[in-house]
């Protein structure tokens, strides 16, 4: 049994919404809450004072690229991942299979299509470098930036093949990096995380594809299932949080079998797999948080978007991660809320509209970010437009808070019976 707790402390009295506190040894998080993406032990373009400064509790890193660089012993020796990246509060770490996927299946057969952050995603584009494309960068939205990290020497040498092979044991598959042949099993997949010192951690996975039918679907299922009961076992640290993970595809009676099977095995449950569109996420969502224990946190892998947030939410979510908001910001959009942010624009905006020019208004009126409380959208598109550095970071910095503080607000909202209310002024 671990010794990081949840407790809920209100639910909404006509959904499954609710809000909570996990509580552990770097400190509490508050739910629901939106949870920053620093892939390789930093939010890109974001410091630590500043994701503290803007309300952010918990940090994600990924399991594949620290054991890349720099290695889990050296994050080990700094004392773990929080002292590391000098954040001291909670952090998470994936397991590395969505890594594992993208260079994998995710390039057989010309790429996989499939939902993820509520846009089509093209996988086969993973092996591509994005760079100075702002067109191209949307499309790697993937939950943990592995796209933007295939621009290597190399990249081309191994750009067109399957890169990874599965077995019952685990995978081997060759580093984005250099090439070099590496492995993960559920064994090594913990015994990282384990190093890494995260708070909250994950099992490790087969992540289905989304052509796949239902017999292969089954058969991924099933070896997620074995990997997991795997990773269960070889995992002993107590001050750590270890989530199973849902899969089962676009098929309810499969997803459903996973769900119980986690919920049976696991303390806490994250929602996985590729989503074909936004209403099979959230039937996804609704079949699995149905039936499992609702004492349970529940976290949802790689969506960030502001009406999934409220969907998921209001579904019994309690904790999101992507990349979104740091990843956009580098390429020229932020957030921006009713009534100029709405379902239609994605509630975003792209500050290199030549009209942000002369604009002496803040990114967002509503927004008391760093950003918005002292630069102008003409300062910031005139940074955008020079290709300065301090672009990324003030539009980064907005969009992290932007997340962060709406699920802030939306925990408040149940706390004060006014969910519905709050979710249908943001989604009319």
């Amino acid at each position: 049994m671990s010794q990081i707790s949840f407790k809920i402390s209100t639910k909404d009295k006509k959904t499954k919404a609710r809000a909570g506190v996990i509580k552990t040894s770097h400190g509490e998080i508050e739910t629901p809450i939106f949870v920053p993406v620093g892939t390789q032990a930093t939010v890109k373009a974001v410091d630590p004072k500043q994701l503290r400064d803007l309300g952010a509790q918990v940090v994600l890193a990924n399991t594949y690229h620290l054991h890349l660089r720099p290695g889990e012993n050296i994050v080990k020796k700094f004392g773990g991942l929080a002292k590391f990246m000098s954040w001291n509060g909670p952090t998470m770490t994936d397991s590395g299979g969505f890594q594992v996927f993208s260079l994998g299946v995710g390039k057989e057969g010309g790429g996989v299509k499939f939902l993820r952050h509520g846009a089509e995603v093209d996988t086969k584009t993973f092996s591509l470098p994005a760079q100075n494309s702002k067109k191209l960068s949307l499309k790697f939205e993937d939950s943990n930036e592995s796209s933007e990290n295939f621009i290597s020497p190399r990249a081309n040498e191994f750009s067109s093949g399957r890169l990874n092979k599965i077995t019952e044991e685990g995978v081997t598959f060759q580093s984005h990096i250099d090439g070099s042949k590496q492995y993960l099993s559920p064994e090594t997949s913990i015994e990282i995380q384990e190093k890494i010192g995260a708070d909250l951690i994950v099992s490790f996975d087969d992540l289905e594809s989304p052509n796949y039918d239902y017999n292969k679907t089954k058969e991924s299922l099933e070896m997620t299932n074995r990997w997991e009961l795997r990773s269960k076992k070889a995992h002993k640290r107590k001050d750590q949080l270890l989530y199973g993970v849902t899969h089962g595809g676009q098929f309810k009676d499969l997803r459903e079998e996973s769900a119980l099977f986690v919920d049976k095995n696991f303390d806490a449950i994250a929602l996985g797999g590729a989503h074909l569109s936004k209403q099979n996420l959230y039937d996804v969502i609704n079949w699995t948080t149905d039936i499992v224990a609702p004492e349970k946190p529940r976290h949802l892998l790689g969506i960030g978007e502001v009406d999934d947030l409220f969907e998921g939410i209001e579904r019994g979510i309690d904790t999101f991660d992507c990349v979104i908001p740091t990843r956009i910001g580098r390429t020229g959009f932020f957030f921006i809320s009713p009534p100029l942010g709405n379902i239609k624009n994605r509630f975003r905006t792209d500050i290199d509209k030549p009209n942000f020019a002369k604009d002496q208004k803040p990114l967002d009126p509503n927004c008391s970010c760093y950003t918005c409380q002292n630069f102008s959208r003409g300062y910031i598109h005139h940074l955008y437009r020079c290709r300065e550095l301090l672009s990324y970071s003030l539009l980064s910095l907005h969009n992290v808070h932007f997340l962060v503080n709406l699920t802030k607000q939306i925990r408040q909202s149940i706390l004060n019976d006014k969910f519905q209310k709050m979710k249908k002024d943001w989604l009319v």
